[in-house]
């Protein structure tokens, strides 16, 4: 019993920023008639006014918002780019925020070039060698398998975790050093909903760490998947 309590207190742990994050995008959704524009006049407003005239706004698949410096490119989901709820504002916003790093050349820019596809590489090979291992042990009897295959799936967690904690500071620059002072200093959102902002590009800038602790749960069913097939 006691070992069950544990078990779902530490799944909630894992899972809790990620309903979090969910939670508050999906709840400041809502459209409103006093909106200014939507999030995608307000990224092409924020970008021409920063110069950046250049950097072109597109859409996104949904729930896959993102600022792509390779196109140079601001990306928002359907929703957001023609909404006008806080959420599609914020969220704009703080796309634009992660266009004027890149384009300004700041060192906080470089941590997700510097880690983001070295480490997605390093965790594709990670999340290969889990399917195959097993297999291999189950064919040609490789003593210790088992063990290999937890240190090559640990390996794996802690490289996802430490690639999304490295950019955190980039993503939590993007949302208060950038979009905030930004919708904070403009009439692009009535002074009342401030608040609301604030929570709302605090889970923009918590979505990899959501994501993190979401890689760990799913290292977990894998572990769980082994223990079974011993």
């Amino acid at each position: 019993m006691i070992y069950l309590i544990i078990v779902l207190l530490l799944v909630g742990f894992i899972l809790f920023p990620q309903w979090w994050v969910r939670y508050v995008l999906k709840k400041h959704d809502q459209q409103l008639k006093d909106m200014p524009g939507t999030g995608e006049e307000l990224a092409r407003h924020l970008l021409d006014q920063y110069e950046l005239s250049h950097v072109k706004v597109e859409a996104a698949e949904e729930g896959a918002d993102h600022y792509d410096p390779q196109d140079n490119v601001v990306r928002l989901s359907p929703s957001y780019l023609k909404g006008k709820s806080l959420t599609s504002v914020a969220v704009a916003a703080h796309e634009v925020g992660h266009a004027i790093q890149f384009n300004r050349k700041e060192a906080v820019s470089l941590l997700r070039r510097k880690y983001l596809h070295k480490a997605h590489a390093l965790q594709k090979i990670g999340i290969s060698l889990l399917m195959i291992l097993p297999l291999v042990g189950v064919v040609v009897k490789i003593p210790h398998v088992i063990g290999l295959t937890l240190l090559i799936g640990l390996m794996t967690m802690l490289i996802s975790v430490f690639m999304y904690m490295a950019i955190l500071p980039e993503e939590w620059d993007a949302s208060f050093n950038k979009a905030l002072p930004i919708l904070d200093q403009g009439d692009y959102v009535p002074k009342a909903y401030l608040p609301a902002i604030r929570q709302i590009l605090k889970a923009c800038a918590l979505t990899y760490v959501a994501a993190a602790l979401a890689d760990i749960l799913r290292l977990w069913r894998w572990l769980v998947l082994l223990r079974y097939m011993r």
